[in-house]
């Protein structure tokens, strides 16, 4: 939903309005969003105007952008006096700041800085109209001049080779330039040691892998259908299907012009399929650079979270090049040129392995990102605050630390063929949404209740679902776990999972346990480090445990399930 036209404001500024304001502030800075890209780096900059009784901030929409949808929600966010693009232009400020251009920003009414929404200024676009070939948005005369005049007071850069193509394109411009590091990479740079609770937040379990699949908003990205391959549609049933489930978790940051532009149901219907295998779709504002210092390895194209995730030493593999998109003197270009791709119809497994084997951190884009890492809030403060005319508050200047994500972990509601081999109370377990060609070891279909398709189910070795253990609706573990075994007379295995590390199974003619991770007796503590596996996986561990004769005793018994690359020891206990 794109915004509105809000109305004539006149509190704190418009007509009369110092008889109705409470504070008179001494400066206005007002917030100039293109579109909800534009306006993340923006809300990375609010914190540096806290607790400045002398500022009042405004905030306005060019509505230039063709992607309006979204901005709705950041103003209801932001919760700031909203001028009209009309009343913008005619209301004197002190600061406007923009991250992007568009609309007549040239007739601001006071000093304009605009900083970068991705990293420095690296795809060619033209001024719609301006018939100029090919130049670098935001680098080049059509954008950084009016009347053939800069008028643009900060350029703001994040790395000294920004300023040498702009001397280079439009030297005018470069007395505007000002270096001020990238508060995005700050952030996220900040948040690194938190990087264990951001996979805990996403549900990434032991011994998993983050996979991180990422597209820009164009055609050529790896979302777009042009580039000459459609590679999406068949790459995501593959990625559920050739990579074990306890092994791998996915995960898609698309950018806010894809989510807000086709909509962020539409994107849902698009990847529904992708969801139920186990995808999770990450907030494209709030939670993207989470997401990001979570991730294993990147799955992307030429845009600019590629980029951040090399700077952040994660492997990247492009499944889509763009070159032709990107001004080949940035070190963006130079990345793409050389970072390793994808063959999306080659088996992927390997592909991804050997790309988290044989990676080696480069430094050079965490080298071109800024030449001041951690120092941008410092930074950018000193600009505007000069800017303004006005001494910079005391303390130290500091941006947001990146916030928890809720909780979301991944719900698997796609049928899953698994393969076991039990030895002893070892058991190997492998789970995916398909039974790969030539996978050895005996097989089991294990289907959640909210299937797709409920055929599956008559079909279902082994019945899952998740919810509380007092959940009214279901009448509890027991219960339901009986009333799965009566009405599908081929399943012989229910699980009825009540959090992340226990569940509870029936087991046709043997009775009910609970399952859960084993725990070290005298601490409470995992045996191993970090998350448990997946309940469902040690249900289906039992499950073959039980078919090679396993028989539980009163005392209970300590099974050990292999999968992703490690040992799970988990408990099995009599339930009633």
């Amino acid at each position: 939903m794109g915004p509105a036209e809000p109305l004539t404001i006149r509190v704190p500024v418009g007509e009369g309005s110092r008889q109705w304001t409470s504070r008179t502030a001494q400066r206005r800075v007002l917030l100039v969003v293109h579109n909800v890209t534009s306006a993340g780096r923006l809300l990375d900059l609010v914190p540096l105007f806290h607790d400045d009784f002398r500022v009042q901030l405004l905030v306005t929409s060019t509505g230039s952008s063709a992607f309006q949808g979204g901005i709705r929600e950041i103003f209801a966010e932001l919760q700031l006096p909203e001028l009209s693009w009309e009343q913008a232009l005619a209301t004197p400020v002190d600061l406007a700041v923009a991250a992007s251009f568009g609309g007549e920003l040239a007739h601001i009414k006071g000093h304009l800085s605009i900083i970068s929404h991705g990293v420095g200024y690296t795809k060619r676009l033209g001024r719609p109209g301006a018939g100029s070939r090919e130049p670098t948005f935001g680098l080049s005369p059509e954008w950084l001049l009016s009347g053939g005049k800069p008028f643009v007071d900060g350029l703001v850069l994040s790395h000294p080779e920004q300023l040498e193509r702009l001397s280079r394109v439009c030297a005018p411009a470069v007395p505007s330039a000002v270096l001020g590091g990238d508060p995005c990479f700050d952030r996220m740079l900040a948040a690194r040691p938190y990087r264990a609770r951001f996979r805990r937040a996403l549900g990434v379990r032991r011994g998993q892998r983050l996979v991180v699949l990422n597209s820009t908003w164009n055609p050529e990205g790896l979302f777009g259908s042009g580039g000459g391959r459609d590679v999406l549609p068949g790459l995501l049933p593959r990625l559920a299907a050739e990579l074990p489930a306890d092994d791998y978790r996915l995960a898609a940051v698309l950018h806010p012009n894809i989510w807000y532009g086709h909509g962020p149901g539409q994107i849902r219907a698009w990847l529904d399929r992708a969801r139920r295998a186990g995808l999770t779709l990450v907030d494209p504002v709030h939670a993207w650079r989470q997401a990001l210092l979570a991730a294993d390895l990147v799955l992307g194209d030429f845009g600019a979270v590629s980029y951040y995730a090399a700077a952040l030493g994660t492997p990247v593999l492009l499944a889509a090049e763009g070159t032709d998109v990107l001004d080949p003197e940035t070190p963006l270009a130079e990345f793409v040129r050389d970072a390793p791709r994808l063959d999306p119809l080659a088996p992927l497994r390997p592909q991804l392995e050997r790309a988290l084997g044989a990676h080696r951190p480069d430094p050079a884009p965490a080298g071109f990102v800024t030449s001041d890492p951690g120092r941008s809030a410092e930074l950018l403060r000193r600009h505007f605050y000069a800017l303004m005319g006005l001494p910079e508050p005391p303390g130290r200047a500091s941006l947001e630390p990146l916030p928890l994500p809720p909780y979301s972990p991944r719900k698997l509601t796609a049928p899953l063929h698994v393969r076991t081999r039990v030895q002893g109370t070892d058991i190997v377990v492998e789970r995916s949404t398909e039974h790969p060609y030539g996978a050895g070891g005996d097989a089991h279909l294990a289907v959640h209740e909210e299937t797709r398709h409920p055929g599956d189910l008559d079909v279902a070795d082994v019945i899952t679902r998740e919810a509380e253990a007092d959940d009214p609706r279901l009448g509890g573990p027991g219960p339901w776990t009986a009333e799965v075994l009566r009405e599908h007379p081929h399943c012989s295995t229910s699980v009825y999972t009540t959090g992340p590390d226990t569940c509870f199974v029936r087991s046709r003619g043997r009775g009910l346990f609970r399952l859960s991770a084993d725990r070290d007796v005298e601490t409470g503590a995992d045996t191993d480090t970090d998350m448990d596996a997946d309940p469902a996986a040690y249900a289906s561990a039992l499950h073959a445990w039980l078919a090679y004769g396993g028989a539980v005793p009163a005392r209970g018994v300590t099974l050990r399930m292999h999968a992703a690359g490690g040992v799970r020891p988990f408990r099995v206990d009599t339930a009633g």
